[in-house]
C-alpha cells in the first residue's frame, strides 16, 4: 500500500518510535511517503530518502518547566504566519504520491490530510493512553483540571482516527476499546538486543535546559554518574567528581542505560518503556506543566517500576536508591515479546484498509 506516515517533531520518542514502524512497512514492501518537523525530520532524513520536512510546534522550557507564553510567541515568530502557503504545498506533495492510507505518531497535517481526503487514518503513539483509557482518582489526584485540558487537547489532535494504536507499559481500562489497541512500548533494535548487566552508575537523562541544581543532588548521592543532556555542547566526555557529563552517543548511552544501577530522567515514554523492558527502575521526575509525563511517572510508580517525584533533592533521591531492589523484583515479572505484538496489530490493520473495511466502523459522531 501507498502509506503516508506523519511524524511530530517535539521530543525524539516520536522519531525513535516511528523508526520501527517505517523499518517494517518498508520490509513488507510497502511504499512510504514521510512528513516530518523540527528535530524527527533530521533523524529520519539520515535513514530515508523521503522525507518532507513540514512546520511543527516547538516547547520553550526552563528549569525544568514547558513555559506555555513563551512557547506561543516563539511559534507565532517562526512559521504561524506561513502556514496558508504550507497547506496548499504540503496538499500538493501528498497528492502526487496519493497515499491510501495514512499513519500519524502524533502529526496534525497528515491527519488532516486523511480526514479531508476520506482514506483510513491509524494512530500510532502512547499520547492517545490519557483521552481513550479511565484512570481513577489516585492516578489524577490533584491534576483534574490540567488532565481535562490535556485529554481535550489529545483527543481533538487526531479526532475521527480510524483506529488508535497505543503503546504502553500499563493496562488501564479502555474507555473505547472498539478502536482502541494497546500494545507493549515500541523499542528500537538496539534495545532489544542490549545485554542487560548491574553496575553502579546512574544513568542520568535530562533534556529540559537550566536545569542545575540536579548536579548538585547527584555530586552528594556519592554514586558514578553518567549524564546526557545537561550539557548540549560536549563534544568529549567531561569528568567533574562522581559526575561524568556525556555528548550523546546513541550507542553508548544504550550502553550506560543497559549496564546501569538505575535510571534518574523526565517522565519520557520512550526512555521509560526501554528502562522497564531492561529492567531498570526509575526515578521519573515529570517536566513541570507536561501532564503526559506526569500520567507515565504515576504508572511507573503504581507498577513498581521505579518511583515518581515532582522535583528533585538529595532526600527524594535517597528514599528511590533505597527502593531500587523492590524496583528490581517487580521489574523481574516484566516480559514482552520484541514489537512482534505491535506489527500485527499493525499488519492486520493495513489488511482492513486495503479491503475497504477500516473506515466506516465507528459510532457516528465518536471521535
Amino acid at each position: 500500500m501507498r502509506v503516508l506516515y506523519g511524524v511530530v517533531g517535539e521530543g525524539m520518542g516520536h522519531a525513535i518510535r516511528s523508526r520501527v514502524v517505517l523499518d517494517h512497512l518498508l520490509s513488507a514492501g510497502h511504499e512510504v511517503e514521510i512528513m516530518a518537523s523540527s528535530r524527527a525530520a533530521d533523524f529520519l532524513a539520515e535513514r530515508y530518502p523521503e522525507v518532507h520536512r513540514i512546520h511543527g510546534m516547538h516547547i520553550i522550557y526552563e528549569e525544568n518547566r514547558a513555559r506555555p507564553a513563551r512557547t506561543i510567541i516563539s511559534n507565532a515568530l517562526k512559521g504561524t504566519a506561513a502556514l496558508p502557503s504550507q497547506i496548499k504545498a504540503y496538499f500538493e506533495l501528498v497528492s502526487d504520491f496519493s497515499p491510501e492510507v495514512v499513519i500519524s505518531d502524533f502529526e496534525s497535517w497528515s491527519h488532516m490530510y486523511g480526514i479531508t481526503h476520506r482514506i483510513p487514518i491509524i494512530s500510532v503513539d502512547n499520547a492517545q493512553i490519557i483521552p481513550r483509557a479511565q484512570h481513577d482518582a489516585e492516578i489524577l489526584d490533584g491534576i483534574r483540571k490540567e488532565f481535562e485540558l490535556t485529554r481535550t487537547f489529545i483527543k481533538g489532535k487526531l479526532a475521527f482516527s480510524d483506529h488508535y494504536v497505543i503503546a504502553t507499559f500499563f493496562r488501564p481500562p479502555l474507555r473505547k476499546p472498539k478502536r482502541t489497541t494497546l500494545v507493549p512500548p515500541i523499542l528500537r533494535p538496539d534495545i532489544l538486543e542490549a545485554q542487560p548487566s548491574q553496575g553502579e552508575h546512574l544513568l542520568v537523562y535530562q533534556t529540559a535546559e537550566g536545569h542545575g541544581a540536579l548536579a548538585e543532588v547527584l555530586q552528594r548521592c556519592g554514586l558514578p554518574c553518567r549524564i546526557y543532556g545537561m550539557r548540549r555542547d560536549l563534544q568529549e566526555d567531561l569528568q567533574d567528581g562522581n559526575l561524568c557529563f556525556r555528548p550523546f552517543d546513541e550507542a553508548t548511552f544504550i550502553a550506560d542505560l543497559a549496564s546501569a544501577h538505575a535510571v534518574v530522567s523526565g517522565g519520557s515514554f520512550t526512555l521509560m518503556g526501554e528502562a522497564v523492558y531492561l529492567r531498570k527502575p526509575m526515578l521519573s521526575v515529570p517536566v513541570g506543566g507536561q501532564l503526559e509525563q506526569v500520567i507515565n511517572a504515576r504508572y511507573l510508580q503504581r507498577e513498581g517500576y521505579g518511583m515518581h517525584a515532582e522535583a528533585i533533592d538529595t532526600e527524594t533521591l535517597q528514599a528511590f536508591l533505597a527502593r531500587v531492589p523492590e524496583c528490581q523484583a517487580r521489574l523481574a515479572e516484566y516480559t514482552q515479546d520484541g514489537n512482534r505484538e505491535c506489527m500485527q496489530v499493525i499488519d492486520g490493520l493495513l489488511d482492513r484498509a486495503a479491503a475497504g473495511v477500516l473506515r466506516g466502523v465507528r459510532p457516528e459522531g465518536d471521535p
